[in-house]
C-alpha cells in the first residue's frame, strides 16, 4: 500500500483522538463523581495532551454533567435537615441550572424574596468515593507497569487527600468565609472588586450549601463582557491581580478556578467585578513557601538565571 501523505496522517490521527476523547467522556459520564473530576483535570492539560481530549473534556465537564433526579435531592434534604426542600424554601426550582462533578445547583427564593443558589451533592458519592479511588489507583498502577514513564501516582494521592474535603460543604463554607475576610482586610487591593457569595448557615450541611445567588457571565465569555461594556484586558488584569493577591498576600490557593467558577458582572461603579464560586478545595501556603515563590517569580521577570536556579 502507498504511504499516507502528511495530510492523510493528520486527518486519521485527528479522527482517532476524536473517537478516543468521546469514549473517555462517555466513561466519565457513566461513572460520575471522581471520574468526572479526573476528566476535568484532563481538560486543563492542554500543554500535554492532544487538543481533541482537552476540548471535549473542557466543553462538557465544567457545568454540563449528568443531573441527579429531584427525588434524590428531596431525600438528601430530608436526611440532612428533617425537611423536604419545599418546606425549607419559599420556592425552589426542581430543574438545576448547572450540574458539576460533585453537585448540582438549584435556584430558590426565601421568605423575603431573596434569590438563592442551592448546591446539592449528588447522591451516593460518599459511599462510592473509597471504591472509585481504589479503582483509579489500580488503573494508574496498571498503566505504569505497562509504561514505566507514565507516573500519575501523585494524582491518586491528591484525590485521596482532597476528595473528603470537597465532599464536605461545611468545609467549603469555612473556606468561603476566610476568603471573604481576607479580601475585606486593609491589606487587600482588589477586595472592592471581588465578591464571595454569602452562605446561609441555617440551610447548611455536609451535603447541602445555600448561598446568595450571584448574576454574572463566565470570565471567558468575551461577547457577554463586551455587551456589558467591559474591557477584556481590564477583566484579565483583575483576574491576575486577584489570584496573585490570594497566593502571595493571603497564602490561599483556590484550587478550582475554571471558567464556570469565575463569573464577571458590571459593578455599580461601571467597572468589572469578579464573583468567585466553589471554595471546596484550597491549598494554604506557609510564609517560607510564599517568600521563595515570590523570589522565583521576581527572578523569572528579571531573567535572573542564578535566582531561578536558587529558588526553583
Amino acid at each position: 500500500l502507498p504511504a499516507a501523505s502528511a495530510s492523510e496522517y493528520e486527518e486519521a490521527l485527528h479522527a482517532c483522538h476524536a473517537r478516543g476523547s468521546q469514549r473517555l467522556l462517555n466513561l466519565c459520564f457513566s461513572n460520575g463523581g471522581i471520574y468526572i473530576k479526573l476528566g476535568q483535570h484532563v481538560g486543563q492539560l492542554d500543554h500535554l495532551l492532544p487538543s481533541e481530549y482537552v476540548t471535549v473534556m473542557r466543553d462538557n465537564l465544567l457545568d454540563k454533567c449528568p443531573v441527579s433526579p429531584w427525588s434524590e435531592v428531596r431525600a438528601i434534604m430530608k436526611e440532612d435537615f428533617g425537611m423536604f426542600p419545599e418546606e425549607m424554601y419559599h420556592s425552589i426550582e426542581e430543574t438545576p441550572i448547572a450540574s458539576a462533578s460533585l453537585a448540582q445547583v438549584h435556584v430558590a427564593h426565601d421568605e423575603d424574596g431573596r434569590k438563592l443558589a442551592v448546591k446539592v451533592q449528588h447522591a451516593g458519592l460518599r459511599e462510592m468515593a473509597a471504591v472509585d479511588t481504589l479503582t483509579i489507583e489500580a488503573l494508574v498502577e496498571g498503566v505504569r507497569w505497562l509504561c514505566p514513564d507514565f507516573n500519575y501516582q501523585w494524582l491518586v494521592e491528591e484525590v485521596k487527600e482532597n476528595l473528603p474535603k470537597e465532599l464536605d460543604f461545611e468545609h467549603e463554607a469555612g473556606n468561603a468565609a476566610r476568603c471573604r475576610q481576607n479580601l475585606a482586610s486593609p491589606r487587600s487591593v482588589v477586595g472592592k472588586h471581588v465578591v464571595i457569595p454569602q452562605v446561609d448557615a441555617s440551610r447548611l450541611s455536609n451535603r447541602v450549601l445555600t448561598m446568595e445567588f450571584m448574576e454574572g457571565c463566565s470570565v471567558t465569555d468575551v461577547d457577554a463582557l463586551q455587551g456589558m461594556g467591559l474591557k477584556c484586558r481590564a477583566v484579565a488584569q483583575l483576574v491576575a491581580q486577584t489570584f496573585a493577591e490570594m497566593i502571595f498576600i493571603h497564602g490561599d490557593v483556590h484550587c478550582d478556578p475554571h471558567a464556570a467558577n469565575v463569573l464577571v458582572r458590571r459593578g455599580k461603579s461601571g467597572q468589572a467585578e469578579l464573583v468567585l464560586l466553589d471554595h471546596g478545595l484550597y491549598r494554604v501556603l506557609d510564609d517560607d513557601f510564599r517568600r521563595e515563590y515570590a523570589a522565583l517569580w521576581q527572578a523569572l521577570i528579571l531573567a535572573d538565571h542564578e535566582g531561578i536556579k536558587r529558588h526553583s
